[in-house]
Order: C-alpha cells, then structure tokens, then sequence
C-alpha cells in the first residue's frame, strides 16, 4: 500500500518541525521525512511543509532570511511545478517571502506575541488542504505568533475573494467572522490562503498542535488528512486513522 511522501523542512530555529513530522509519520502512518534547509533538493516527496518557528531567529524580518536558504530555490521549483506545499506560521511568512503567495504578514495589531487557541471557518472545503472538512466546519486550532497580521492591497484581496482563495478566516466558535474573533488584525479575518493554482497553502494557526486525539482536540489533523488524501487520491488515510483512533 503506498504511502504519501511528505518532507519537512528544518531551519535553524524551527520549533514545530517535529510536531508535523510526527503528525504525518505516526498519526496517520505517512512516509515523513525531514529535510535540511542547507540541502540543494527537498527530494523525491509528494509535498513539502514548512514548519512553524522562528527561522534565523527571525532577524531583520519573519521569514525574510530562510528564503534565501539553499532549499528554498527547490521549494519554489517544486511549486511551481504543482507541487503540494505547506506553510504554517512561520512558513506561510517564508512563504510571502518567496513570492509563493500574495501579501505580507504584519506585526499583531497588538504589538503583543498572541498564544492562544482560535477559532478559524473553513471557507473552502475544495482544496487539497481542506476536502476532509465540511462546508463551514470550524476548527479550533492554536496561533503563536508575533507577526500574523495578514495585508495586501485591495486589488490582492478582491483577486483572493473573487477565486476563493481565502481558506480560513478567524470566527467564533459558531463560524461568525466578526471583529472581535481576529486575533492579530488581519485584513478580512483572514487565517489561511492558498495560491492561484491551489496547491500552496499559507496558515497562521498551528494545525499540527491540534492534531492528536492524546491532546483532546484534533481539529487541525483534518488539514493534514486532506493533504495525504488529495496525494493518494483514495480513501486509505482514513483507513489508516480508523485504525489508529
């Protein structure tokens, strides 16, 4: 039975590197493998995450320098060959940085670190990151960040609504997006977004964190599970986690 190939990219300074990597190799018994941010080829993989943290201990800007890391050129390679690709927290800011998608992330409106658990609607449920969930499930999935604060030019929001590319938005628990649900000030509550192709997802909150029944909540497991299903493009991930559960 094949088993989906996902890497996980390792920078100096990523903190949930492992957390992804023992999502996908033990909760849903998935070929993870890590990859070393110096290497010049993220190998022979179905998909690549980039983990949450703090790369180059986010010196100058978020993300700014771990995308001229030596893996990055493949990273981008690989997306733009369709690729499946992954960003979370950190990743989605190095995603920003490499052009792999639009806008950037600002510091919180705050000016304050945010870890908490929040609530985020599922917007789209026809992506690769999202085809295990229902239409308007919410999720209950952590953030930890300090720069999630989502802006792009009007132009860049209206193409982002227009092609349903926002994936997630900041709700409350009964999926009403509403001012006082954004935890950071993102422009239209946004949480998540894909690329125009569909196949780059960027998220601020932390999936991995909410991904094991052990935890008592795995809202975020349904990203994954999509992941490896849009892969296998079967019903074996389910199977597999049946078994596990």
């Amino acid at each position: 039975m094949r088993k989906a190939k996902i890497g996980v990219v390792v920078f100096p300074g990523s903190n949930c590197d492992h957390d992804s990597h023992f999502v996908v190799g033990e909760i849903l018994g998935q070929d993870a493998r890590f990859i070393w941010h110096k290497e010049g080829s993220v190998g022979d993989v179905d998909a690549v995450i980039l983990p949450g943290g703090f790369s180059y201990g986010d010196y100058l800007r978020c993300g700014a320098i771990a995308r001229f890391s030596p893996v990055m050129k493949d990273v981008v390679r690989f997306a733009n060959a369709g690729g499946i690709v992954i960003g979370i927290c950190n990743g989605f800011q190095i995603l920003t940085e490499a052009g792999l998608l639009p806008g950037v992330l600002l510091r919180n409106e705050s000016l304050r670190f945010i870890c908490r658990d929040v609530f985020v609607r599922v917007e789209n449920e026809q992506t690769r990151f999202t085809n295990a969930c229902r239409p308007g499930d919410v999720l209950r999935i952590p953030i930890a960040h300090g720069e999630g604060n989502y802006f792009a030019d009007d132009e860049t929001l209206k193409g982002l609504e227009d092609n349903r590319q926002i994936v997630f938005r900041y709700s409350n628990a009964t999926g009403d997006v509403m001012p006082e649900a954004n935890p950071n000030g993102s422009l239209h509550n946004i949480a998540g977004i894909v690329n125009r192709s569909g196949n780059v997802l960027g998220m601020m909150p932390h999936p991995e964190r909410a991904a094991d029944p052990v935890l008592r909540r795995d809202d975020g497991r349904l990203v994954f599970e999509s992941m490896v299903r849009s892969i296998l493009r079967t019903e074996q991930v389910f199977e597999i986690v049946n078994q596990r559960s």
